[in-house]
């Protein structure tokens, strides 16, 4: 399968619980960490819901 290289570009301060709890599920808890997860539509919809706080670098 491909792969979705995923990049934290903003912070998870004043946000929902969940939003919090996906940016963990997608291996993010840092700013500028990069997370490479395998192209499924889990994945997608969990990057559509933190869509503000990250950036899909491919």
């Amino acid at each position: 399968m491909a792969k979705i290289r995923i990049k934290q570009v903003g912070s998870p301060i004043r946000r929902t619980k969940d939003q919090r709890a996906t940016l963990i599920g997608l291996g993010l808890n840092r700013l500028h960490k990069v997370s490479e997860l395998e192209d499924s539509a889990e994945v997608r919809g969990m990057i559509r819901k933190v869509q503000h706080m990250v950036e899909v670098q491919g």
